[in-house]
């Protein structure tokens, strides 16, 4: 039987919590601390009990052939549970409080700040296990300085480049141009926009200027002071401006129009993500890193799945257990990749998937990329920053600058309410 050392660690340190108050000079009856907890841990997989993991359709077979490891080597039985992805967050929330909710649940990284704040999710102890990962990954899960996911998957944007239209990747975005420009098509450079905006795909293109959204703390969590105010973000909003004037830009390219386009070959270039492969399924495809209008490196944002453990669980070791020593293997992570089409999380996985030069591509741009914020202050963003965007870009708002500093105050009043 695979026994965790994590298990045993964190009965250890159980152990050792129930001790203090006790006469330290006193000795155990029988054998050592780390006797007794690998002897308890021992115990607990051999007592069985059951885990309820919530999943959805796509990740359903690839949980289920983990567990069924699991039951074997531990004797501890996974119940699934099929839910829609998009309602696992809400139900997740409402039920664990009352006790009716999963052991584990699959969920999205940017969930965590919300899930924190309801007091509904657990540290997850990677241990060792941690750099197996790949960094942006776990810095994903991260908050004050604990890990609360484990990682299986990471989506990203990049630039998808016809190579029958361009043959080498724009290295800024004045090269994009000129090389769509080049090419003859209609399109020189294609992004999905609309009257309400898409600051998730301009990203890159704002980090560009040095205008990130919050401040990013060393571990790569985020704080909740607004860092895209000043000169950095009024260049980049003038910049939106200029290429909205100049017809670069358009907020009449919707997502789908967007993607019709790019499929008939009317552009050389798309920014986007591995959600729209299939339509370009007769288009000979390279997938290079978004080019910088600015003077910085553009990082798009960064997307990571995982799994969650309840802060109510009754079997918190267990649940630790099957995640960090069963859906953390190659094979777990390679049928969780293979099922979701998104490249892996665990290291070792994302190598052997890397060999297919799209999936290699997105890896290479995602590695590069910044985590979403997954802070609860990100959920009063979003309406104002898309909105001023798509005026800037129609040219609605006179003022670039004034249009750019209104919104930063907007928000912050949000952020104060």
């Amino acid at each position: 039987m695979r026994r965790s050392i994590l298990l045993a660690s964190a009965l250890v340190a159980t152990l050792a919590l129930s001790a203090c108050g006790t006469d330290d000079t006193a000795e155990p009856a029988e054998g050592t601390a780390d006797d007794t907890a690998t002897e308890a841990a021992g115990d607990d997989m051999a007592d069985g009990g059951t885990l309820t993991v919530w999943v959805d359709e796509t990740r359903q077979a690839a949980v289920e052939a983990a567990a069924e490891d699991f039951t074997a080597e531990t004797g501890t039985e996974v119940e699934t549970v099929l839910k829609p992805f998009e309602d696992i967050r809400a139900d997740f929330i409402a039920q664990v409080p009352t006790g009716e909710g999963p052991d584990v649940t699959v969920g999205a990284h940017d969930w965590l700040g919300e899930l924190i704040t309801n007091g509904v999710v657990a540290p997850v102890e990677l241990g060792d296990k941690a750099g197996e990962f790949e960094d942006v990954a776990v810095q994903a899960f991260t908050a004050d300085g604990a890990v609360y996911g484990l990682p299986y998957a990471i989506e990203n944007i990049a630039l998808i480049r016809n190579t029958e239209l361009a043959d080498s990747a724009p290295a800024t975005w004045d090269d994009a141009i000129a090389m769509g420009k080049d090419a003859g098509t209609k399109y020189p450079f294609l992004i999905q926009t609309s009257t309400e905006g898409d600051p998730y795909t301009f990203y890159p293109f704002q980090t560009s200027f040095g205008a990130p959204v919050f401040e990013q703390n060393d571990d790569g969590s985020y704080s909740p002071e607004l860092a895209m105010t000043g000169d950095a973000g009024e260049a980049y909003a003038q910049w939106l401006a200029d290429q909205g004037a100049n017809g670069n830009l358009s907020t009449d390219i919707t997502y789908d129009i967007a993607v019709e386009a790019f499929a008939q070959g009317k552009s050389p270039f798309i920014v986007g993500g591995p959600w729209m492969l299939d339509q370009f399924s007769d288009l000979d495809l390279s997938i290079d890193p978004v080019p910088a209008a600015g003077d910085e490196a553009a990082q798009p944002f960064v997307g990571v799945q995982g799994f969650y453990v309840s802060a109510q669980s009754e079997n918190a070791l267990l649940a630790n257990d099957f995640l960090v020593n069963y859906l953390s293997t190659e094979d777990a992570q390679t049928a969780l990749f293979e099922a979701g089409g998104r490249p892996p999380a665990l290291t070792a996985a994302a190598d052997a998937a890397s060999s297919d030069p799209i999936v290699a591509g997105f890896r290479e741009v995602g590695a590069e990329a910044v985590p979403m914020p997954s802070i609860p202050e990100m959920g009063s963003v979003w309406a104002f920053w898309g909105v001023t965007e798509a005026n800037i870009i129609s040219g609605s708002a006179k003022d670039p600058a004034k249009a750019w500093d209104k919104m930063n105050s907007d928000i912050e009043g949000a952020l104060g309410s």
